[in-house]
């Protein structure tokens, strides 16, 4: 009788945590901090900023550090990059007295003669000041081919969502009962003079459950949008349905998107007000139009007419053709092992294509002749990272690109033809002098060799007690490469730190397999891989845990956060910016949904099964100890919801975790509007570093 009530009592026990385990999945005592402008979660923002600001910005090193970046952003003899618009180019320009920013111009002619003539056509601190806004631009339409009117962009507080008003570049203003789109995530476009492509928040049901538009519609001038015609929709349960719009050969060619996931599209070519599909593979990206040739880039294999045209590469067929369901393809670019694709632009004999190997860029130029392409190597920068600027788009040879390396200072080139020269190079803004930089390999969990670029002194003592800072993002098919960074110079390689950037898994360094190596069920292989190299740095004798380092923002916050969970006994110092923590939730939250094609379903058994493994808010411990962490996020990030910082902190607090925490009021997903905020931000981020890491500030 005795055991049997034993056995009771201890199945009633095991029973019981099982419950209240599960009752801690479901219920989230933080959950009120998700209300991102309530009373109550701003006054605990205010007030573990004010703790957090006490601590960081009474250290000696952050006023100097932040005035001196502050001093570099407004430098007025930067690089004013070009957008080639007809006759002119067109620069968005921010310095000291232009806090938030020109739009201005001058003739083409005039600006690669060096000349310094711009005219001022929106001044973005006088309309914000006007319309007591914190306006931040995010770009413009143009209407082809006069370039007289376009559609401007803004951003109140740099939010996704933003505004679209028409503007008449003759008489610098806002067209009066002109098109005017008011606060949403999505877009517009130009059909012709009277008309839009318009997808937006249109009210009730016309959003998708990302919060991204779910209709298309043609909006005609000077009548009301509640009368724009409805040209396509799609389920609550996709992602959202965008416009692309090229212009070639003095012809406009509209597409229209239908996300199905973050990875697929169906895509329609607009002809007339009406849609034909243009059936290519779902995961394929449109990159542009070379005359009647469609440029796409391939994820995965494409098997077509009895031919496989493999992932990763980039081809073409003729669009006037595959509308009528004729397929050509011709391969443009084929990768290897060790390169992939990165981007492409259009000019009118030729286009430009952009590639890596070995995570470092080599530019291409391809002709097409006789109905297939042909390509040589451009003689352009090695050893660095490469970024295609502003072209013609198909009205002459004429384009730009950029490049730079960790410690070479971002050049402009500019192109004509073959004809390739420099343009105009920024400024050392930090001490080069002695620092190395070499590229290496570390062996992940499952064999895999993981490259990453490491910079430091020529003379570094290998003590184990070097400062030293990772970065990685790794998710997402975005690659992380070698580039010259104002703020990481300052704040961290010229003060002795020591840099490494880690290319892992989940990124596209290496083509779409590298990409689809760390998704869903396989995001571990993503962690693993950073292990590897801060286990690599540690066995070189270059750092040690005490002075071991990590910075990640947005997925890269996510990473950040689930390292420091963990493997806390590696770190001692961990940025976890604008990040994903509560897996379990974030597909609840803001864009969040869109995202799940990378991570994963939590509301699938299966799938957060392998998700809660790794997710940070439900793997954080109350006995375990971790490095006092740095939470960075914004009030107005739209994108990813500033309640996953919040949470995260305030579990911790509640657990008894050291933790410093940094929310600017404005800034959206980057975390900083002006160049004020962002001297004020990354200031904040190496003073932090620095009082964990350097041996002489280390507590």
């Amino acid at each position: 009788m005795r055991n049997i009530k034993c056995s009771f009592i201890v199945t009633f026990l095991l029973i019981s945590r099982l419950l209240i385990a599960q009752s801690s999945e479901i219920e989230d005592p933080y959950i009120w901090l998700e209300e991102v402008e309530s009373k109550k979660s701003l006054e605990w923002v205010k007030t573990q900023n004010k703790i957090s600001e006490k601590r960081i910005t009474s250290n000696p090193l952050f006023e100097p550090l932040k005035e001196k970046l502050l001093n570099t952003f407004n430098d007025k003899d930067k690089i004013a990059y070009p957008s080639i618009v007809g006759d002119y180019v067109y620069n968005f320009w921010t310095d000291e007295k232009n806090e938030r920013g020109l739009l201005r111009r001058m003739l083409f002619k005039d600006y690669v003669n060096h000349k310094n003539d711009w005219e001022t056509i929106l001044d973005f601190d006088e309309l914000s000041k006007k319309e007591k806004k914190q306006w931040v631009y995010e770009g413009v339409s143009w209407l082809k081919p006069d370039n007289k009117l376009c559609l401007i962009t803004l951003s109140n507080g740099g939010k996704d969502e933003s505004e679209i008003r028409e503007f008449d570049i003759e008489t610098r203003s806002f067209v009066q009962d002109g098109f005017v789109l008011g606060e949403s995530k999505g877009g517009a476009s130009w059909i012709d003079r009277d008309h839009l492509l318009v997808y937006r928040n249109f009210g009730k049901e016309s959003l998708t459950e990302s919060g991204y538009p779910r209709q298309a519609k043609i909006w005609k001038r000077g009548t009301p949008i509640e009368e724009a015609k409805m040209i396509y929709e799609t389920d609550k349960n996709r992602i959202g349905v965008f416009g692309q719009n090229f212009y070639r050969n003095g012809k406009k060619i509209t597409i229209i998107l239908n996300a199905k996931t973050f990875y697929e599209y169906e895509a329609y070519y607009l002809q007339n007000n009406k849609l034909k599909k243009i059936d290519i593979p779902s995961d394929s990206n449109i990159y542009g139009f070379f005359k009647t040739e469609a440029i796409i880039d391939l994820q995965s294999d494409w098997n077509i007419n009895g031919k496989v045209f493999n992932k990763g590469s980039l081809v073409s067929f003729d669009l006037n053709q595959a509308l009528e369901g004729k397929f050509d393809v011709k391969t443009i670019y084929k990768p290897n092992k060790t390169s992939s694709f990165t981007s492409t632009s259009i000019s009118k004999d030729f286009i430009i294509v952009n590639t890596m190997n070995n995570v470092k860029n080599v530019l291409y130029k391809y002709k097409f002749e006789n109905n297939s392409w042909a390509g040589k190597e451009i003689e352009a920068p090695k050893l660095g990272s490469i970024s295609l600027g502003s072209s013609s788009m198909g009205e002459n040879n004429r384009y730009f690109f950029t490049f730079s390396n960790f410690i070479t200072p971002t050049t402009l080139y500019f192109a004509n033809n073959d004809d390739i020269k420099i343009f105009k190079k920024n400024k050392d803004n930090f001490n080069t002098y002695g620092l190395v930089v070499n590229q290496y390999m570390a062996t992940s969990k499952d064999g895999t060799s993981i490259p990453y670029f490491i910079v430091h002194k020529k003379d570094i003592i290998l003590n184990s007690k070097n400062p030293t800072l990772i970065y990685a993002y790794g998710g997402f098919n975005s690659a992380s490469r070698p580039s010259y960074n104002t703020s990481r110079g300052i704040g961290w390689i010229e003060q002795g730190g020591v840099y490494v950037l880690a290319n892992i898994r989940g990124g596209g360094e290496f083509g779409p397999d590298w990409h689809q190596a760390a998704l869903k069920e396989k995001r571990q292989n993503a962690y693993d891989d950073f292990y590897a190299v801060s286990e690599d740095l540690i066995k070189k004798g270059i750092t040690s845990p005490k002075h071991l380092g990590v910075y990640g923002w947005s997925n890269g916050g996510l990473m950040a956060g689930v390292v420091f969970t963990q493997r806390p006994e590696l770190y001692n110092a961990v940025v976890v910016g604008a990040p994903l923590l509560d897996m379990k939730r974030y597909s609840k939250l803001l864009a969040g949904a869109s995202w799940v094609a990378e991570y994963g379903n939590p509301d699938i058994p299966e799938e957060w099964e392998y998700i809660k493994k790794y997710s940070p808010y439900h793997n954080i411990l109350e006995d375990k100890k971790y490095p006092e962490v740095l939470f960075v996020t914004s009030t107005k990030d739209d994108r990813v919801h500033p309640g996953h910082a919040r949470k995260m902190a305030a579990k911790m607090m509640n657990m008894g975790h050291p933790f410093l925490y940094h929310e600017t009021v404005e800034g959206g997903h980057g975390g900083a509007s002006t160049n004020e905020q962002s001297a004020d931000m990354l200031a904040t981020i190496y003073t932090y570093l620095h009082l964990k890491l350097s041996e002489n500030q280390n507590n």
